[in-house]
């Protein structure tokens, strides 16, 4: 597999994303770049914001099911009659896992052969514990009842496989560990747990920021696949440190440090001399929660399958590409169809890529590092500074009047409710406050439909021609300036206004004087 390495350009404060040898550390952000002359004229983004994001939403929704119904899933014993798992929906897919696990030569030896003594940075030992009734089991799951997703995160896997072993190794963390991932989240940077646990390596929130990962109201570095990656290496790389045992560091990974040294300590001897083993030691005392006692044997399931899917029944699973991108600096408010269009590509690329800015847009006042297609990051660069501030974000702010739902004020502004929760992650439908403000990501599009789209119970469209228009409940200055076909800066003008906050009854001026 060739991996991506970035190569920086300080000129162009650009790193080229390409297939190289190993990813390099993201670029430091750059100080903040002023505003540049008006000179881009770029073609309409062929993909929405909303779609988008929708996109990622319904995704994530079909991996969350499985991921739950797997975390639920209880082992079952083993039915002596007729020789299967209970559960099994694929009865010659048990056979043939059957037949894989009661072979005695190395399984892999192809990727390298069985992994040296003392070899902790190529392979995890999944061979010693194929034959184990657990890992049969969820074998068998993975076979059966989560056929169809589990082909899916297969596909996924050469999306991100190179760099996640890169990263892997550069921590001295066996890469097997690739397929933790796959266990967590099905490879999707969208996933968010019951626990609230988010992204790829379902990091909670404390645990992510002791690792570096920021998380605000409008950057997620969890939902980063590359940042995550890098801070889910560092924590296996600690916890085998203290464990000295990557199942022990799988383990606690999945249930704490604190509850794996208590289990440790009720064996008899203590945790001296911990290894593999002693994880299904641990298991077999029942030393250890339910999920975590089935946590390492999901894994192991995970990577027989994974290692070598055709072997198991996977004959077909379509193939993502690895990500190729380059990266540029963005030091202000800056929406992801916005950059989209300047990279001259699609939203759902833009978002696929940087899945981390949470509210379809770059942070304001704070230089980020956003990805774009490869090649695409000179002219962005060059694009972006020549770009007049005003024109760098498509959202909008709404502050909520009394009576509304989140429903009507996402068809007022031609946005699903989906996308307004994802831009807006702290606030709660049920227990909106009069006065809240809330951030709606606005594509062309939708910008398009707003003009459209009244309140339940609408007032007769204005007149182009009427000189005065009075705010109605639900109005903003945006929504105001896009009926009368005018811009907001002009309304702000006519009106003496020095903000953009307006109140219901006030009569504005909505024509040149």
């Amino acid at each position: 597999m060739r991996l991506l390495r970035g190569l920086t350009s300080a000129l162009l404060l650009l790193t080229v994303g390409g297939a190289c040898a190993r990813p390099a550390a993201l670029p430091a952000p750059a100080p903040a770049a002023g505003d540049g002359p008006e000179v881009l004229a770029a073609s309409p983004d062929p993909g929405v914001l909303d779609d988008a994001l929708v996109t990622a939403a319904d995704d994530s929704a079909a991996d969350r099911a499985v991921l739950d119904a797997l975390a639920e899933l209880e082992f079952g014993s083993l039915d002596r009659r007729a020789g299967r798992v209970r559960g099994q929906a694929d009865p010659a897919a048990t056979a043939a896992s059957g037949a894989i696990a009661g072979e005695s030569v190395p399984l892999f030896a192809a990727e390298g052969g069985p992994a040296a003594a003392g070899d902790v940075t190529r392979l995890l030992d999944v061979e010693s514990f194929a034959n184990h009734s657990r890992v049969q089991y969820y074998i068998d799951f993975f076979q059966g009842p989560a056929r169809d997703r589990f082909t899916i995160w297969l596909g996924r896997l050469p999306r991100y496989e190179g760099m996640i072993r890169d990263q892997m190794r550069r921590f001295g963390v066996p890469d097997d560990l690739v397929y933790l991932a796959m266990i967590e989240s099905g490879y999707s940077n969208t996933a968010v747990s019951r626990a609230k646990a988010v992204g790829m390596w379902q990091f909670i929130a404390g645990t992510g920021r002791r690792y570096g990962l920021q998380q605000d109201v409008w950057e997620d570095q969890r939902r980063d696949p590359f940042r995550a990656t890098e801070a889910a290496a560092r924590h296996l790389a600690d916890l085998n440190e203290e464990f000295g045992s990557w199942y022990l560091a799988a383990a606690a990974y999945n249930a704490g440090a604190g509850r794996v040294s208590r289990g440790l300590r009720r064996l008899p001897g203590g945790p001296a001399g911990s290894g593999d083993s002693t994880f299904f030691e641990l298991s077999d005392r029942r030393y250890l929660r339910l999920e975590t006692r089935d946590y390492v044997p999901k894994l192991i399931a995970a990577a027989l399958i994974a290692k070598d899917p055709a072997r198991y029944g996977f004959d077909s699973v379509p193939r993502f590409e690895p990500l190729r991108y380059d990266e540029v600096i963005v030091s202000d408010a800056t929406g992801l169809d916005v950059l989209a269009r300047l990279a001259d590509t699609t939203t759902r690329a833009l978002v696929e890529l940087n899945p981390q800015f949470v509210r379809g847009a770059t942070p304001p006042k704070r230089s980020v590092v956003v990805r774009v297609p490869a090649g695409a990051g000179a002219a962005v660069s060059q694009r972006w500074a020549e770009l007049p501030a005003k024109e760098r974000i498509t959202f909008v702010t709404h502050r909520v009047v009394k009576g509304e739902t989140l429903s009507e004020i996402a068809k007022r502004y031609g946005v699903s409710t989906t996308v307004l929760q994802a831009a807006n992650p702290a606030i709660q439908p049920r227990r909106m406050r009069i006065g809240q403000t809330l951030t709606v990501p606005v594509s062309t599009a939708a910008q398009r439909s707003a003009t459209r789209t009244t309140t339940a119970s609408p007032a007769p469209a204005p007149s182009r021609n009427a000189a005065y228009y009075t705010v109605r409940s639900g109005d903003s200055l945006w929504v105001i300036a896009q009926r009368h076909g005018v811009a907001v800066g002009d309304l702000k003008t006519w009106n003496d206004l020095s903000g953009t906050v307006v109140r219901v009854g006030q009569e504005l001026r909505v024509r040149a004087p």
